[in-house]
């Protein structure tokens, strides 16, 4: 198992495509924020486990909005530009990935395609159920699985561009670890039902057909809850 690294400047190696993932990614994080059934954030506090550049919590807030909120990354460079651009919103962003520091203190977590990253999966899973408060509920979503049919190359093409060492992990060894760490685990198709974001070929996905195939078969969406 690869040991994570403290930080990392970016996770891409190349700049524009790391400031190009936010806008990229911004129908997904829609279409991730109307599955959740919890509508009224007003009085919670959030985290965003891997939040790059910031992004997820400031759309979050500005559908849901939310009493605090705190992104966690490891890419330093990427956090600090989320810092900047939070503007007045009640959101913090910290370059670390432990949260040994916020025992109990929110009400709903969020990871958009991080835990694949994640060297030790039961680790993280004790971290994010320990930082909840009873009753709190963890949404993370991944299609980087060894179900995915595209996963063998999209190891490769990880290795090569960016600053981040990947894992082979199965759905059920990420639900047997949360269920493990003592959540109430529950699982579906992320199901992404709108266009798909295609801005021309990708080595990701080399045709169109495995572009639709990713985000409405691949990705997977778990609930998981901290019962009170």
């Amino acid at each position: 198992m690869t040991a994570a690294p403290a930080t990392i400047a970016t996770w891409h190696k190349d700049r524009v495509r790391e400031n190009a993932m936010g806008p990229a990614h911004a129908p997904i994080w829609r279409h991730f924020i109307d599955l959740v059934p919890e509508g009224d954030l007003s009085a919670k506090t959030v985290l965003d486990f891997g939040c790059n550049q910031g992004g997820f919590l400031r759309m979050l807030h500005a559908v849901r909005p939310f009493r605090r909120g705190l992104g966690v990354d490891i890419a330093a460079d990427s956090v600090a530009r989320a810092q900047a651009m939070k503007g007045d919103l009640p959101i913090d962003y910290a370059p670390v990935a432990a949260l040994d520091a916020h025992a109990g203190r929110f009400d709903i977590a969020f990871s958009h395609e991080v835990i694949y990253l994640v060297p030790d999966i039961a680790a993280h899973a004790q971290q994010v159920w320990a930082a909840l408060r009873p009753g709190g509920v963890y949404y993370a979503v991944t299609g980087c699985h060894t179900g995915n049919k595209l996963w063998p190359r999209w190891r490769t093409l990880i290795a090569e561009t960016t600053n981040v060492a990947t894992q082979d992990r199965s759905l059920d060894d990420y639900g047997e670890a949360f269920r493990a760490a003592g959540f109430e685990v529950g699982v579906k198709r992320f199901g992404f039902s709108g266009f798909a974001p295609y801005g021309g070929y990708s080595d990701y996905y080399p045709t169109l057909e495995e572009r639709i195939y990713y985000y409405s078969e691949a990705k997977t969406l778990f609930r998981l809850v901290k019962e009170g």
